[in-house]
């Protein structure tokens, strides 16, 4: 399926009123090129209206222990790693050539380009297997690409746009096939949950979480204070009509 866009734009003014108002247009930022963002529908989470769901509380229990960290763009500390696990991530999930390892380093280490913050997932260390021996790492340490504490170990990422009033969600991945421990069930539903419980804390008024198009989207409208973006009327919360929408 082809991504859905109703216009393109490329701004040259990065300033924080200029990216808020293009994303509250329906507008998110892509991958594509410096400065280029689409229309689309929109999906967001209006953080002064969520609060955690009975579903919301079982993720975060099957989740416990996964933390995240932000980090600025470009990422002084970037590995080669960081982008095979992007790119084994979106060929498993999304088929093969959806995210080349060389997009995702541009996107990481690039000055003034379309995404500003990293998002660093961590999650306690479960044991050794198959040979592999964890890094010691200690509280000291001035690596950010390490683990800041014992007994952790860095599971996921994601690549996102900061202003100082929103946070877009943009490129999500996780390691799918760890070798030091077992798949954590639901990491994908705990990474966005931790990022929408980390952003409400630090008072931004808005996550937009991508846009909504296929049916195996009705995952996002899961969160109170959800609203989508519709071209003709602006934001709606009216989600029966967009999981209408959604299945035809």
């Amino acid at each position: 399926m082809a991504y859905l866009k109703w216009d393109e734009k490329k701004i040259t003014n990065f300033g924080n009123e200029n990216i808020n108002a293009m994303y509250d247009r329906g507008f998110v930022f892509t991958r594509k090129g410096n400065g280029i963002m689409n229309q689309t529908r929109s999906v967001r989470i209006d953080l002064s209206k969520f609060e955690l769901s009975s579903e919301n509380r079982r993720i975060s229990k099957k989740t416990d222990g996964l933390r995240l960290t932000a980090y600025d763009l470009p990422y002084q500390n970037y590995d080669w790693e960081i982008g095979k696990m992007a790119k084994d991530f979106y060929d498993e999930k999304f088929g093969e050539g959806t995210f080349s390892a060389n997009k995702i380093k541009e996107l990481l280490t690039t000055e003034g380009g379309n995404f500003n913050k990293l998002l660093i997932y961590f999650s306690p260390y479960q044991g050794e297997s198959e040979g592999v021996v964890k890094k010691s790492n200690n509280g000291g340490s001035k690596d950010p690409s390490q683990p800041p504490l014992l007994g952790e170990e860095i599971v996921g990422y994601c690549i996102t746009r900061e202003s100082d009033k929103i946070l877009h969600y943009s490129y999500p991945f996780y390691n799918l096939k760890p070798k030091t421990h077992k798949l954590t069930p639901n990491i994908g539903m705990g990474m966005m949950l931790r990022a929408i419980e980390y952003e409400k804390e630090n008072r931004k008024k808005y996550i937009y979480l991508g846009s909504a198009q296929r049916p195996t989207d009705t995952y996002k409208l899961q969160f109170k204070g959800l609203e989508w973006f519709d071209k003709d009327n602006g934001w709606s919360d009216k989600l029966e009509e967009l999981k209408s929408i959604l299945k035809s």
